[in-house]
């Protein structure tokens, strides 16, 4: 359950390290996984003069306000067959304007649920799904 300022662990490449949740995108007071929300980044990784012009990913700064789906969450997630899945910390994906992921990679698990409400790309992307 992820609300108002709520600190999530960005596990992509796209250069945000932490990022704060500072609105959830559906009429509720909190999100779940597989739900987007708008997220502010509160840490970032350097951008050096050389890689910035190496590199055509999008530069991600400290401040900078974006979308992101939430891949997991502490709060544990009930599945149909009974059983209770839960995971060490909260985590999001960042997306683009066009609901796909800005990194080319993603680093860590992912939770299933995101097949279920078709974040397609991002379980692509993901080296496991649990």
């Amino acid at each position: 359950m992820i609300q108002l300022k709520s600190r999530l662990n960005v596990i992509d490449n796209s250069g945000a390290i932490v990022a704060e949740c500072i609105k959830v995108l559906r009429n509720a007071k909190w999100a779940e996984v597989g739900d987007e929300i708008v997220v502010s980044v509160k840490k970032a990784r350097p951008i050096s003069d050389k890689t910035a012009a190496s590199q055509s990913a999008a530069k991600i700064r400290k401040g900078d306000v974006r979308r992101a789906v939430i891949v997991r969450t502490k709060k544990e997630i009930r599945r149909p067959d009974g059983r209770y899945v839960r995971f060490d910390d909260n985590a999001c994906v960042l997306l683009n304007n066009q609901q796909q992921p800005l990194g080319s990679r993603i680093l860590g698990l992912v939770s299933a649920e995101l097949r279920f409400k078709n974040w397609v790309k991002v379980v692509s992307l993901a080296p496991r799904v649990v």
